[in-house]
């Protein structure tokens, strides 16, 4: 195994280090991202205990509460704890415009600052001699329900982080492992690749590896959304974080640190959330648009009732409240809160997204187009007949040709191959210069004789005359395999492929979406048209080289079909990459499929199904933020500019906690997002 940068990094330090730095990443929102957010909870508590000083000492609350409490400088005192408020309650504030006007993005920190220093400045102003009545009240009010909103918020980002969370604590401190011979428990961190460890009934498995000895039921759930455990046995995969069953199981360790399926998924959802949609760019550009406006109207709305002859303070009062209501914060929250929680959960359920505007437009598919092998079917070729087509070599030589060359292959036919073999107790003979023909075959030489093992394609890419397949061979059903033993065809295996038991169920449900599907396959005529219509399919496309499908996507996205492109990521990338939106299903536990836009960890066709109901679903829940969040400034910028005075007046404090109400809304809608 070949050794990435970071490799011999400790992999539960490097899966902390990763979540960490996805949880700071979403712990402070745009330009408040500096903030933790137990420091906002800690300075709306010191606000809020100075506060209640702050307002006993106000004029106004005073004769709203009829009593009295003056004394010799209680203007300055008011002041003083004023200055306090602003300047530690604020700080945060503060520190937000000056990024925000750094970086020409002005926002939610920008009105927030804006208001509380006009206020502050007033209040001053008054204080040091200026006619007119200061707010103080309402400024140490306006920041307390700020500070108090803005840890809401945070605290409902941190929680769409949990599901990652979860993910890195799932690996165990202390592993069984078996050197030289004995058996001694290390740390995490000391494991290393090849090493064999020991898990026993009921323990987490520590890392990636195959099963050397044992056999046992693993629950794989946390980790690919399979809810019902997974029997493995001698030279069966297993994910590091996935809980044992009732076996004990020796493992030989592939992946650790860098290599990690965790370590690859935590990095793919850090990936997929940092990445920006369509969707969330609108957000953005609508945030910043309304805090223009809302700066605008502030300004118009003081000099308005200066025109008609209100106190400076009042004028200044209702421009103060419209800045602090029309807030753009749930508006930011709105997407980035969708977009964490979403990526969360669809990584937890086998779905990894790596492409957030393809998974986002996954909605408006109209077309699928399937590979055939190991994603409507099985995958796992079965050895039906080896026929000799000459007298030179026996059934028994022919699968023995054909194992030594295909031992070096990873394809599904070749583990067919190698099982019949090994059913057959034969021997396995070595060979040399193999070579993979991508979508026809292998070759290569066995006992100085040149073997080949291909399909169909290879006498359509030879252009040579294919020999005659057997009648008794149901080709329908079967995959042919010619044997050329120096050029001679001397023999044909078939092998089947079961469909699998979801496919005809995911088929019916993309029907029930109004989604055509196509099958997509290098095997014959037969084998398609079968499979096409057992599975009632709008469609199939044989006979199709690797390199040649790539360009039958593009013939559907010609005629106008939005088009999905499924297969497993390796022989169908130029396809996937083609495709509006690439899905690599069957990828088991290989989650590198760079060209696909979204990697379905299960083998599974229904997940096709649910990755697009779950991102028609994400879609939803981000028009609904949006339409909330713009919808709610539509109705509060009016009522606090004082279009319904002097019947009905939005105060600034008011104006706020309605401001924070409508962020928490929108965070509590994002969290009723579910993988169905």
């Amino acid at each position: 195994m070949h050794k990435h940068p970071g490799h011999d990094q400790p992999v539960q330090q490097m899966q902390q280090h990763a979540y960490h730095k996805q949880q700071d990443d979403h712990a402070g929102h745009n330009e408040h991202a500096g903030h933790h957010t137990e420091d906002f909870l800690k300075r709306f508590w010191i606000c809020l205990a100075i506060t209640l000083p702050i307002l006993l000492l106000s004029h106004m609350i005073q004769q709203w509460a009829a009593f009295t409490l003056t004394f010799a400088g209680d203007k300055y005192v008011l002041l003083a704890l004023s200055s306090f408020v602003y300047g530690y309650g604020g700080w945060p504030f503060l520190v937000g415009i000056t990024r925000e006007l750094k970086h020409r993005n002005p926002g939610m920190m920008t009105l927030v600052a804006v208001a509380i220093t006009t206020a502050y400045a007033y209040s001053a102003a008054v204080v040091l001699g200026l006619k007119g009545m200061d707010f103080f009240w309402e400024l140490a009010t306006l920041i307390d329900i700020m500070l108090l909103g803005h840890w809401l918020e945070m605290k409902s980002q941190m929680a769409a982080s949990r599901a990652l969370e979860s993910l890195v604590a799932l690996l165990p401190a202390v592993v069984h492992v078996e050197r030289n011979g004995a058996t001694s428990d290390i740390s995490l961190q000391e494991l290393q690749t090849n090493d064999l460890i020991i898990i026993k009934p009921g323990e987490k498995i520590p890392a990636d590896g195959y099963i050397r000895e044992g056999s046992s039921y693993v629950n794989e759930s946390m980790l690919t959304g399979e809810s019902v455990p997974v029997k493995k046995e001698k030279d069966a995969k297993v994910i590091g974080g996935a809980v044992n069953g009732d076996g004990v199981l020796k493992v030989q360790v592939t992946g650790t640190g860098s290599d990690s399926y965790l370590t690859k998924v935590i990095s793919m959802v850090q990936a997929a959330q940092g990445t920006k949609s369509k969707t969330q760019n609108l957000a953005n550009k609508v945030a910043m648009w309304l805090t223009i406006i809302s700066i605008s109207v502030g300004l118009i709305t003081f000099i308005t009732w200066l025109s008609r002859g209100q106190e400076i303070s009042f004028a200044l009062e209702r421009m103060v409240t419209v800045m602090v209501t029309a807030c753009p914060h749930a508006l930011g929250v709105a997407i980035p809160l969708v977009v964490a929680i979403s990526t969360s959960l669809s990584a937890v359920h086998g779905l990894l997204i790596r492409n957030r505007t393809a998974f986002e437009n996954a909605r408006k598919l109209t077309t699928i187009i399937f590979d055939k092998t190991g994603t409507l079917t099985k995958g796992s070729h079965e050895v039906q007949a080896v026929m000799p087509l000459t007298g030179r070599f026996t059934a028994d030589e022919l699968l023995q040709y054909v194992a030594a060359i295909q031992q070096n292959s990873e394809h599904h036919i070749a583990h067919g191959i190698m099982r019949k073999l090994k059913e057959k107790n034969l021997e396995l003979w070595k060979s040399d210069n193999f070579n993979y023909i991508q979508g026809v075959g292998v070759t290569g030489k066995v006992k100085g004789k040149e073997v080949v093992a291909v399909g169909p394609n290879y006498f359509k890419q030879e252009n040579r005359q294919q020999p005659v397949i057997p009648a008794e061979i149901d080709q329908s059903i079967s995959t042919v395999n010619f044997v050329l033993i120096d050029n001679e065809p001397v023999g044909i295996i078939t092998l089947a492929d079961g469909i699998r038991e979801t496919a005809a169920a995911a088929i019916a449900s993309l029907k029930a979406m109004h989604i055509k599907s196509f099958l997509l396959t290098g095997d014959n005529e037969q084998v398609a048209a079968a499979v096409a219509t057992q599975l009632k399919m709008d469609g199939y496309l044989a006979n199709v080289l690797p390199h040649e499908k790539q360009q039958k996507i593009k013939e559907f996205q010609d005629k106008g079909e939005i088009v999905a492109m499924t297969g497993d990521g390796v022989n169908d990338a130029p396809a996937l990459a083609q495709a509006d939106v690439g899905i690599a299903i069957g990828s088991g536990t290989d989650v590198a499929a760079e060209t696909a836009d979204i990697i379905l960890v299960n083998s599974d066709p229904k997940d096709v199904v649910q990755m697009i109901a779950f991102g028609k679903a994400t879609y939803r829940k981000m028009v609904q933020n949006l339409l909330w969040a713009v919808g709610y400034n539509v109705v509060a910028i009016p009522l606090a500019a004082g279009v319904l005075y002097p019947a009905f007046m939005l105060s600034a404090a008011m104006g706020a906690m309605l401001m924070s109400v409508s962020t928490i809304v929108v965070a509590f809608n994002a969290r009723l997002l579910r993988v169905k």
